[in-house]
């Protein structure tokens, strides 16, 4: 705990997942929320399979899911949503001429049914 998967079209090609994955650790772990850096996974996907809407239009998207132990307040929430967001808007390209839809959504985990280990 935390996770962090990010997700993206793959017609945003330069999507600098090196980049994005240092910056999103260092606004996450920032956090107050974040107890322990080493708790951090963060993992990027590019997708390959998707459809956007049902016009034909060139549209991309990045999506970002943090998936947090339950217990947050919302405000504590809608801060790391936007730690996450301010990542994203600074590492996702705009290739001309296509729409890129950006979203980040925070998602409780059930803290009696996790289970979590240092092996």
């Amino acid at each position: 705990m935390p996770h962090l998967i990010v997700e993206y079209s793959s017609n945003l090609p330069d999507f600098p997942e090196r980049e994005a994955l240092a910056a999103l650790n260092a606004a996450v772990c920032a956090s107050p929320e974040v107890a322990d850096e080493a708790d951090l996974k963060t993992r990027i996907r590019r997708v390959d399979s998707y459809e956007i809407g049902t016009a034909p239009a060139q549209r991309a998207f990045v999506h970002g899911q943090l998936r947090l132990l339950s217990g947050r307040t919302p405000q504590a929430k809608g801060d790391l949503a936007e730690r996450v967001a301010s990542v994203l808007r600074r590492c996702t390209p705009r290739p001309d001429g296509v729409l890129v839809q950006l979203s980040v959504e925070i998602v409780d985990m059930d803290r009696p049914s996790y289970v979590k280990e240092r092996l």
